[in-house]
């Protein structure tokens, strides 16, 4: 990204963002925040994420350094997630970036239904 007033974002940062804002990403951060989970765990605090999507999630997170997994030696074998330093340094961002959404949402709904409602007139 550029450090000039012109905001750039290049082809990594994108990938990045990508990988960490996405819908399941947010969620899981969400609970890693509040304390640490094991898989099932998390499934059951984001019950619409599928088993594959939460592991794709979680190894995505764990490439990024942003979450850690350890093997818990129990029986049977446990995996335990957590957030590292890293993605605790994520809440802010994030959290500013809710608090956007939550303050701009009335003028985007108004903006998108004023959009569909030309692409419906521009089609009849």
């Amino acid at each position: 990204m550029d450090t000039d007033d012109e905001l750039r974002i290049d082809a990594p940062h994108r990938e990045l963002l990508d990988q960490i804002l996405d819908k399941w990403s947010l969620s899981v951060l969400n609970e890693l925040c509040e304390r640490p989970c094991r898989f099932n765990e998390l499934r059951r605090a984001i019950p619409q994420v599928t088993q594959k999507s939460l592991t794709a999630t979680l190894r995505r997170l764990e490439r990024n350094g942003v979450i850690e997994r350890e093997v818990v030696s129990t029986r049977p074998v446990a995996v335990m997630y957590r957030i590292t330093p890293l993605g605790k340094t994520l809440r802010h961002p994030v959290d500013v970036l809710l608090a956007w959404a939550s303050q701009n949402m009335p003028a985007i709904e108004r903006a998108r239904e004023g959009f569909d409602r030309r692409e419906e007139e521009a089609h009849l």
